[in-house]
């Protein structure tokens, strides 16, 4: 049962947003973001994940209505008895993964991602790339479009179409995809623990340039990338009772 007396409505840029957003207000009324008992964010995926980001400092729950397309971290869009569906939501916290990215010129980027961590080719020619978890080299070369790191939350995103396996919530598990793996050709990728450490090296960076990304934060021309789970910052995300995170990623693997 969540106190939902004061809610904050967060809206993306689309006109169906902001409208929904302009109903919402004039039905429940809008506290400020660092009063608020809940979040409400109106919008996408995309716009979830940037409330996220964006309100992470405050450790308020965080419960998306779907004004967007996809909306797998989103509830559906109803505008009557919401306080009632804020109060028997079921909160889901997840930890993000923390990007570590090295660029050529020896600058370090460093980024949270709810979702994954993607290293991608940025130029004509695929990306080689080495592989170590915990330290240990476990890949020599891998030649490939990209590789990936994902969170169980962000599995059915871009991992899942990369052919990435879906993870359960609860699997303290982390999946390692590639994309478009040339070589080992059969190489899927791999499932590590949680607290895994994985290290990417990139090979001939200059020859066959590669990007980072994590969650739409991007490092250009990196050289390595490190990348962890957070365990210091918890995203709470709030659904509606049996649509959940882990009834979604059940369901998803049925469709």
């Amino acid at each position: 049962m969540h106190d939902v007396d004061k809610i904050a409505f967060l809206a993306s840029e689309t006109d169906v947003a902001r409208e929904a957003r302009a109903a919402l207000v004039d039905s429940y009324g809008d506290a400020p973001l660092d009063e608020a008992q809940v979040i409400v964010a109106l919008g996408g995926d995309g716009f979830m994940l940037q409330t996220l980001h964006g309100t992470q400092h405050l450790d308020t729950p965080v419960y998306g209505m779907n004004c967007g397309t996809v909306g797998f971290l989103m509830n559906e869009y109803h505008e009557p008895h919401l306080r009632d569906r804020l109060r028997d939501a079921v909160e889901e916290d997840i930890n993000p993964l923390r990007m570590k990215a090295i660029r050529e010129d020896g600058t370090v980027h460093e980024a949270l991602a709810i979702n994954e961590v993607a290293l991608l080719r940025a130029g004509s020619q695929a990306a080689k790339l080495r592989i170590f978890v915990d330290g240990r080299e476990r890949l020599e070369e891998l030649v490939c479009d990209g590789a990936l790191v994902s969170t169980p939350a962000g599995s059915t995103a871009y991992n899942y179409s990369a052919h990435g396996p879906i993870l359960p919530i609860g699997s303290e598990v982390l999946a390692l995809t590639a994309m478009s793996a040339f070589r080992p050709r059969r190489w899927r990728g791999a499932l590590l623990p949680k607290a895994a450490k994985v290290r990417f090296e990139v090979l001939q960076p200059r020859k066959r340039p590669v990007m980072a990304d994590a969650d739409g934060r991007t490092a250009g021309s990196v050289v390595s990338v490190e990348i962890t789970s957070e365990p210091n910052v918890t995203h709470r995300i709030l659904f509606d009772p049996g649509h959940g995170l882990e009834e979604r990623l059940i369901r998803e693997q049925f469709a």
